[in-house]
């Protein structure tokens, strides 16, 4: 990928512009650590951009930015600005194109991100990001009250930052943040929930939850019991949370949770439980409440059906030994046969439960 990034970083160059690979993929390959995108500056326009590329271009001009697909690979591609003036404490309303990359940097949110890669592979860093990166410290780039005020969303992506690498806040930033942390309430929960999501899936997340507490923005977030919370896998930690009429869940994560909390106040040990909610959910409920779950395993994998599919018995051979025709009366027996078989009350065999239905119905 990243010979086909400097493919790009020539191109532009050739055409007489500067451009270099900033942000996430610089700072991860000076810490050794595997990165998925590359994205990239410039001070060429949008508009001189599509001239290069034409066909390769897919528009992204709200931010003064564009992709590039090149050899099937996805590039961002920014223009160097300045961003005036904020709305909401989010989005820049008003950008002005510039010439000079290390204004275009002093814009970024945190030094660590400033680190830049030219077309031979060599760092740029012009504001210290590897002197921060050593220190294992995350700084704004300028004034931290400004940064944080500006855009809200830096505070959740300081706190992620911090848990994906293991890093500290710096002191100032962490005030900035306890400072401005009312404005989170402002900020859209699909993009709190995408910022959530990559702490609580980190193998570090218990110290991004804690991050959270000691900035006091458990209120802010609307993450009720996060005091009690046991810190599993991400569904089972938003299961916890009781945020569910909140937050914008998909409809797959909103039944786990739903069934990860219906199962809560249930015997984990009973075959109906775990028929009923399938070993998934009931793991999940297993780890928060710290039971073993190879426990949990064997004694699903004990149970002689786990889908109503695999009763031996199937409808049409009641109907033939019952000698009627298809009814209400069916899914009734078959239900029974299902409760039974689970509750090791019959075995799942033919035998055994055309003999049950012969005598009792």
């Amino acid at each position: 990928m990243l010979d086909t990034a400097n493919e790009v970083l020539k191109t532009i160059i050739n055409n007489g512009y500067k451009a270099y690979i900033v942000g996430g993929y610089p700072r991860d390959l000076y810490l050794n650590k595997d990165s998925v995108d590359i994205d990239m500056c410039t001070n060429a326009t949008p508009k001189q951009l599509k001239e290069i590329f034409k066909s390769s271009i897919l528009p992204k001009q709200e931010y003064g930015g564009v992709t590039v697909v090149f050899n099937n690979i996805r590039f961002e591609i920014t223009t160097f600005r300045k961003e005036i003036k904020y709305e909401n404490n989010r989005f820049p309303v008003k950008i002005k194109y510039i010439d000079y990359l290390i204004d275009d940097l002093k814009r970024r949110d945190f030094t660590i991100n400033t680190l830049c890669l030219d077309e031979n592979g060599e760092y740029i860093d012009l504001l210290n990001a590897r002197k921060d990166i050593d220190c294992k410290i995350i700084k704004t780039v300028g004034n931290s009250d400004k940064k944080i005020e500006d855009d809200i969303l830096r505070s959740l992506r300081a706190i992620r930052f911090a848990t994906i690498l293991d890093f500290k806040l710096d002191d100032e930033l962490k005030k900035s943040i306890m400072k401005y942390g009312y404005l989170l309430k402002n900020l859209s929960y699909y993009r709190k929930k995408d910022e959530l999501d990559k702490i609580f899936s980190s193998p570090n997340a218990k110290y991004g939850i804690d991050l959270i507490k000691e900035l006091k923005l458990q209120e802010y977030l609307e993450l009720n019991n996060i005091d009690k919370l046991v810190i599993t896998s991400p569904i089972a930690i938003w299961a916890q949370l009781d945020v569910l009429d909140k937050y914008n869940f998909s409809s797959s994560e909103r039944e786990i949770i739903e069934n990860v909390n219906e199962v809560m106040n249930l015997d984990l040990f009973d075959n109906n439980t775990l028929y009923k909610y399938g070993l998934y959910v009931c793991t999940l409920v297993a780890e928060i409440k710290g039971i073993n779950r190879k426990e949990i395993i064997l004694k699903y994998n004990n149970l002689q059906i786990k889908a109503p599919n695999e009763v031996t018995l199937k409808g049409m051979d009641i109907c033939n030994l019952l000698n009627k025709k298809p009814g209400p009366y069916l899914k009734k027996i078959i239900n029974t046969l299902e409760e039974k078989i689970v509750n090791n009350e019959l075995l799942n065999n033919r035998e055994d439960l055309s003999k049950y239905v012969l005598e009792n119905y």
